[in-house]
């Protein structure tokens, strides 16, 4: 165990900015698209700025009044265009603030499509490449879009959550369920640590997962986020685990 990076989403309504970036290390901003807008993004610019946080970009599908959580049938040239803007409406903003984003994390059902389906994965990438080839691409470890992204010569950070809970096959379970969330901060912060000290994490069914990761995510929307954090950082701290930025 030497070190790992905390991060979370941010920027989408939920309002506990303020009390999340204290214990993070990257904050993804959500771009417009599934949620946010140019003043959300410059308060969250802002916000990772005093507290010496790296910042992201944070694209999804298009879709606010399903907050980029419905997967959606997009022509692959569009999603990549789109992703284009999105990604670039943020690092304009970040630019003029004087700082620069160092990442791309995608949100919700555009993340999670990622994970198996190609084209989606492709799309994604053609349009980090398009847009900010130098920035880190967050993953879900062994999916279609790590292989993509690694194809093409994209540097990548792979990615667990210590608020979600797995099925057995490595996926996230699906919120339709009851206990796709860990809102309990004891509990999230047990699986932040096994990641770190045991090499992957327990399914709900009680299988052990094989995970090597780079970056721990909390979402911002998940209830409880900023104690969950604040107990993760405390239990990896005292686990010998160092809590810096990835990359």
């Amino acid at each position: 165990m030497t070190s790992i990076d905390l991060n979370s989403d941010l920027g989408e309504g939920a309002g506990t900015e303020r009390e999340i970036m204290p214990f993070i290390t990257s904050a993804n901003i959500a771009c417009g698209a599934h949620a946010g807008d140019e003043r959300s993004m410059r308060e969250t610019v802002l916000l990772a700025i005093e507290n010496k946080v790296a910042a992201g970009a944070h694209p999804g599908y298009r879709d606010p009044a399903n907050f980029g959580r419905t997967a959606l049938d997009i022509p692959p040239h569009e999603l990549t265009a789109d992703l284009i803007v999105q990604i670039e409406a943020l690092r304009a903003i970040a630019r003029v603030e004087g700082t620069d984003l160092t990442h791309v994390k995608c949100h919700g059902a555009l993340y999670n499509t990622a994970h198996r389906d190609e084209g989606v994965a492709a799309s994604i990438v053609r349009a980090v490449k398009r847009s900010a080839p130098d920035l880190l691409l967050f993953v879900f470890p062994g999916s279609a879009l790590e292989r993509a992204a690694r194809a093409e010569g994209l540097r990548v950070a792979r990615e667990g959550f210590i608020d979600r809970t797995y099925e057995p096959d490595g996926a996230l379970r699906s919120r339709t369920h009851r206990d796709a969330l860990i809102t309990d901060p004891a509990r999230a912060a047990a699986q932040a640590v096994s990641f770190m000290r045991d090499g992957g994490v327990r399914a709900h069914d009680g299988t052990f997962l094989e995970f090597s990761v780079d970056t721990l995510c909390v979402h911002g929307d998940t209830p409880g986020a900023p104690a969950i954090l604040r107990a993760a950082r405390a239990a990896l701290v005292s686990a010998g685990v160092g809590v810096r930025r990835v990359g």
